[in-house]
């Protein structure tokens, strides 16, 4: 199996969410302003294909929210190509700290990878930690697509980071980073996912801003609200769809 020479990335970090109604979203991009910069790319529009098992093993466990759960995606930036890069990341939660895995790689080799031939990059560590994880479930599919588009903030002088998520949503067919960036939505029209990611505590000022805004933390995963929102779509049996 023929891999890419890629960047590999280890993140430890703790992720702290919150759900912003339009009118909270404007309020906190004015007030992070001074704080925070926007990075260097701007609005971005992010698709992250989650794979799982056919049974759904993976989200199933998540939702029962364990002290220890994980997850695999395939993410791009825009829409991909065959040739393009994507990043494959296995993210891992315990005890509220989030660790993350990631290789850069290209569509055709990761599809190669899932169907288990070879490995996904050149030795190492992180490479053995995402083989195993493929071994461990055996069959890993595509089962949905979450699309975003993105504006990310940096601390010039830290490591605090966060992200707004506008127009979350997803697609549970078409499976594909090449497709297109259409999905259905997640939340109510205007609403986005504000996400805080800080290696330790959080600051005063950020604390302060997210109290006046009434801005309150929440448990929200975008695969997890998909899941929830296809099964709803799902006939009962025995019981007849109403035409």
């Amino acid at each position: 199996m023929q891999t890419v020479a890629n960047p590999i990335v280890v993140m430890k970090r703790y992720e702290l969410k919150y759900i912003l109604s339009p009118a909270q979203t404007d309020f906190f991009r004015e007030k992070v302003q001074g704080h925070m910069q926007v990075d260097k790319f701007g609005l971005t529009s992010i698709a992250s294909l989650y794979y799982d098992t056919p049974d759904y093993r993976l989200i199933r466990a998540s939702l029962e929210k364990p002290p220890f759960k994980e997850k695999i995606r395939l993410r791009s930036y825009g829409i991909a190509t065959d040739d393009s890069p994507v990043f494959l990341e296995l993210k891992r939660k315990a005890e509220g700290i989030v660790y993350k895995r990631r290789v850069q790689s290209t569509v055709p080799l990761v599809e190669k990878f899932f169907a288990g031939e070879g490995e996904i990059c050149a030795g190492g560590q992180i490479n053995r930690e995402l083989t195993y994880f493929r071994d461990f479930y055996g069959v890993l599919v595509p089962s949905c697509l979450i699309i975003y588009d993105r504006t990310a903030y940096y601390e010039p002088e830290g490591d605090l980071r966060l992200t707004i998520d506008g127009n979350p949503r997803y697609r549970a067919d078409d499976l594909d980073l090449r497709v297109s960036m259409e999905g259905a939505s997640l939340l109510p029209e205007g609403y986005s996912i504000l996400e805080v990611k800080v290696p330790e505590a959080m600051p005063l000022w950020l604390t302060a801003i997210l109290s006046e805004g009434r801005i309150y933390k929440t448990s929200f995963s975008k695969y997890g609200e998909a899941y929830r929102q296809q099964l709803s779509r799902l006939p009962i049996p025995g019981i007849q769809t109403m035409r």
